[in-house]
């Protein structure tokens, strides 16, 4: 059995393939992971916020004279 220059480029043609289409489903999947860490944390912030208005004391101070 021997083993030709083809073969061997054809085998690392198979493998590059596979890197290459685990490297971009990677790629998409660590970007929807950032972009949902980000819209998360905006919304716990904006809401956040929001209850931190409705129960805060509002005090006007008028000066007459």
């Amino acid at each position: 059995m021997s083993v030709e220059r083809a073969d061997l480029e054809a085998k690392l043609k198979e493998i590059q393939d596979v890197v290459d289409e685990t490297k971009e489903s990677a790629r998409t999947v660590g970007i929807a992971a950032v972009v949902g860490v980000v819209v998360l944390l905006l919304l716990v912030y904006l809401m956040g916020r929001r209850k931190g208005r409705k129960g805060s004391a509002r005090v006007e101070v008028f000066r007459l004279g």
